[in-house]
């Protein structure tokens, strides 16, 4: 029954190898191959099934398929109880070729169907283990993308104004077009609507009621990054006043994501928040122009998240299914190999030199450094920054640090074999892919020119974040339950500036207000008087009125004759 799992990642393996030294080739004879397949032609728009191949696409493919090898692996052992693995497993499959479809296509159609097909098996795995939990996440998430379809769709129909869906041929000379300006503007909504930035973002914690291998694929390299990857492939069409509207939103997700990272306690949601504070980050130097860039830390991003959920599932997993930071401590001594594998991954998430992580963030911000950006850009930017290595040493306090704070009699021990073959296959990838992929994407190297105190920004916001993180640790674990006021700065950045409640009270609670007031001023008013009610009064006052006269008709009779001869009498008269 395990077999199923070996089979396919073996072959996810090899079909990533192959689309990795397919896209060097395309990368050093720059070519790009495209390929049309004509579906249907009506009125002058032709529907093409469209491939295309570029070194993006097969790169961006190539990490999918090795994300995916490596996760599929690691489910051998971690979902070796569940008696539907096979289902399991062929769900991820269905979302891996839902991702592929995503990535090859320049046409808005095929994109959709990718697009879709991504939506609609996440709510499949988010509702996976079956409880009311998992199925108010799993409609979250679904209906949230699916106000991303909708921009899609008004999208589709509005290319039809060029005649084809294939939007690389427009982006760049119709930039000014306002019908161009409408279709950017739909994208960039729907691109929000599947990374999670706000008002968009209370979907993405929540979806981490789905088992930790589907995390692990769900924020390193599929569903969060489909919108990042769809803005990059459209990058050609913003104009100066969009990327700095919408730069706005994606700045404010990555400070918001890293806040509330620092008050929370459940293991998967800091590290979901730390993602959604790594897609602000891809967002905002996306729309200050620099796509390559962007495209650079997805990848680089990808590789540590998924080891940092493959790490998480592993402590999960020794803990019984806790996934309380509070309860663990100590893990050091346990799990050596698991918490070495942890500290490396957060470390690259910090940008610690000369980790793959940093070699992209510290590009990032040096970028940043030489653009001319205001003040408020430029601060929001380096904050986020410390805020990552803020909750970072946190949760590495919490969790390796310390004592051990579970139960007495535990057996906890690094002896899950077929996940650590799944986290080793990433971990030399974490530690190396940055400097490979700094020499790939990038021929020519940035010539980077600063000041020597901005140079130095990046390492000291890092150094302050861990001091920082050290302290706060030690104040929340000996005054928590001290502070009224804290606690309510704490549980409002928890949970994410209210997010959650806006995007589920706000729209739940206006209609049911009213179908109440429908119910009883419809249901049990009006309709109850006028209709079956009324009916049933009626009839029943009649059949009451019948049963009078039929249970005295005699009487009635012989009444009805004395009137009638009475009447009979006085006209003679």
């Amino acid at each position: 029954m395990f077999s199923i799992c070996v089979l396919y990642s073996g072959v996810l393996f090899m079909v990533s190898l192959v689309f990795f030294i397919s896209s060097l080739n395309l990368m050093i004879l720059d070519y790009s191959i495209m390929l049309e397949l004509d579906m249907l032609t009506l009125n002058s728009s032709s529907i093409m099934m469209t491939i295309l191949l570029d070194w993006m696409s097969l790169l961006f493919m190539s990490f999918v398929l090795l994300i995916s090898s490596m996760v599929i692996l690691y489910s051998k052992e971690y979902m070796m109880g569940d008696l539907f693995l096979n289902r399991f497993i062929m769900l991820v499959m269905m979302f891996v070729i839902s991702m592929m479809l995503l990535i090859i296509s320049p046409n808005l159609i095929s994109i959709l169907l990718g697009w879709d097909g991504l939506g609609l098996v996440s709510y499949c795995l988010v509702i996976y283990y079956q409880n009311i939990k998992s199925y108010n996440a799993g409609m979250l998430t679904a209906l949230t993308n699916r106000l991303g379809d909708v921009a899609l769709l008004i999208s589709i129909a509005w290319m039809m104004n060029y005649g084809s869906w294939n939007y690389v041929y427009y982006l760049d000379f119709m930039k000014n077009d306002s019908n161009m300006n409408l279709i950017s503007y739909l994208v960039i909504f729907a691109a929000f609507t599947k990374s999670a930035q706000i008002p968009f973002s209370s979907w993405l914690p929540a979806a981490m009621a789905a088992p930790t291998p589907v995390s692990s694929l769900v924020h390193s390299s599929t569903l969060v990054t489909a919108g990042v990857y769809l803005l990059i492939r459209f990058n050609f069409s913003f104009t100066e006043e969009m990327m700095m509207f919408m730069l706005f939103f994606s700045s404010l997700t990555m400070f918001m994501a890293g806040l509330g990272a620092n008050f929370e306690y459940d293991l998967k949601k800091i590290i979901a928040l730390s993602t959604l504070s790594q897609l602000g980050l891809m967002m905002s130097i996306l729309f200050l122009g620099s796509s390559k860039l962007a495209f650079f830390h997805l990848l680089t991003h990808a590789l540590f998240k998924a080891l940092l959920f493959m790490c998480a599932g592993s402590m999960i997993h020794n803990l019984m299914n806790c996934q309380d930071i509070r309860f663990m401590g100590g893990f050091m001594k346990q799990l050596p190999l698991t918490c070495s594998f942890f500290n490396i991954s957060n470390l690259a998430l910090c940008g610690l030199p000369f980790l793959s992580g940093f070699y992209s963030k510290d590009l990032i911000l040096e970028v940043l450094s030489m653009n001319y950006v205001n003040m408020y850009m430029y601060i929001i930017f380096f904050i986020s920054t410390g805020l990552t290595t803020f909750y970072t040493f946190r949760l590495l306090y919490y969790s390796i640090m310390g004592d051990f704070n579970f139960l007495s009699l535990s057996s906890i021990q690094d002896s899950g074999v077929v996940m650590l073959k799944g986290m080793s296959g990433l971990i030399f990838l974490v530690i190396f892919m940055g400097s490979m992929l700094n020499w790939l994407i990038f021929p020519v190297p940035y010539f980077i020119c600063l000041p020597f105190y901005m140079k130095m920004m990046t390492l000291i916001v890092i150094m302050l974040g861990l001091w920082l993180g050290y302290q706060f640790s030690l104040f929340h674990m000996n005054y928590v339950n001290k502070s009224l006021l804290f606690n309510k700065f704490s549980y409002f950045c928890a949970s994410m500036w209210n997010m959650p409640f806006i995007s589920t009270v706000s729209m739940n609670y206006l209609p049911l207000y009213l179908s109440e007031v429908y119910y009883k001023s419809f249901d049990q008013g009006w309709y109850e008087y006028y209709g079956s009610q009324n009916i049933y009064y009626n009839l029943k006052s009649l059949s009451l009125f019948f049963r009078i006269l039929f249970n005295n008709n005699l009487k009635i009779y012989l009444i009805l004759l004395v009137f009638w001869v009475l009447i009979l009498l006085v006209n003679l008269i």
